[in-house]
């Protein structure tokens, strides 16, 4: 015998959801939305890349960020260090629409994410850019280079607060996966926030992303991850140990980091170890500093 859904019942599963959306999006999100400045210094689309960093560069902000807010920090460095750099929102739904990206399934946020490159590419004239990425913006570029024909357009992939292998939530997925379990609760999920369930293991995106192996020949892949991560748990999601791939524990290079998952936005040797992966021969080599933000 079928169980009834009552109207009731049906509103309190919504309220269960969008309270569970909404603070997986707050925990995520850089909490700088309201102070960040528009962006400065990047998304100039008249910007031709030099000869000593031939490949612009594509920011792919988190799950609940957008171009500007997960980039504030980051972006201004590398434009400093000469690159063309640029950032988009991506899967918008209506949750949160431009304010709060990335909740779409991250299938269709990589076909974004295509249409974004080739834009920066044709802008730039370049034949390929590197990617920049925090947390989502690891994972569904990953599926882009994989299964969207990215691998051609990408020199390297830099990843921080990386996640190839979906999150616990620090125990929390149990309760997460009963919520979406719920009567009726399917298209409401995958309307409000497909990438959440995609995040989940086991889920049918996180095994196409790991069949064979989640990186894929050509671009040159860099994971950086933190002991300290409580949004990606275990931290060890993040860790590639595939051919040709350098994974980076921030304690490995600075035992006086303590970073968590979204302070690794703000923190100057994920700086220091992204210049250094996109330019192994020219940057300087990263210097560690004490930094303190265990969020």
């Amino acid at each position: 015998m079928r169980a009834r859904v009552t109207n009731g019942g049906a509103t309190k599963t919504r309220r269960i959801l969008t309270t569970l959306v909404a603070a997986l999006t707050f925990t995520i999100a850089v909490p700088a939305a309201a102070s960040a400045a528009p962006s400065s210094g990047w998304n100039d689309w008249s910007c031709k890349p030099s000869a000593t960093h031939p490949e612009p560069v594509v920011l792919v902000h988190g799950l609940g960020g957008n171009a500007t807010t997960n980039w504030f920090y980051h972006a201004p460095k590398l434009e400093n260090a000469g690159y063309c750099v640029y950032s988009l929102t991506y899967g918008a739904t209506v949750l949160g629409g431009q304010l709060f990206g990335g909740l779409a399934s991250m299938r269709k946020s990589a076909v974004e994410l295509g249409a974004f490159v080739d834009r920066v590419r044709a802008s730039t004239g370049a034949d390929k850019v590197d990617i920049v990425g925090h947390s989502e913006g690891t994972t569904m570029p990953a599926y882009y280079l994989k299964f969207e024909g990215g691998a051609e357009k990408v020199k390297h992939f830099v990843g921080f607060g990386s996640n190839f292998k979906g999150t616990s939530l620090n125990g929390l997925s149990g309760l997460a996966k009963a919520v979406l379990s719920l009567p009726g609760i399917d298209l409401l999920a995958d309307g409000v926030c497909g990438a959440c369930r995609e995040y989940l293991a086991p889920s049918d995106f996180l095994d196409d992303l790991a069949r064979g192996g989640v990186s894929v020949a050509g671009p040159a892949y860099t994971s950086i991850v933190s002991r300290h991560d409580r949004v990606v748990t275990p931290y060890t999601s993040g860790v590639l140990n595939e051919p040709g791939a350098t994974d980076i524990v921030l304690q490995n290079r600075c035992g006086a980091d303590v970073s968590g998952h979204l302070s690794q936005a703000i923190d100057p040797n994920v700086t220091g170890l992204i210049l250094k992966a996109l330019d192994p021969e020219g940057a300087p080599a990263p210097k560690c500093v004490p930094f303190f933000a265990p969020l």
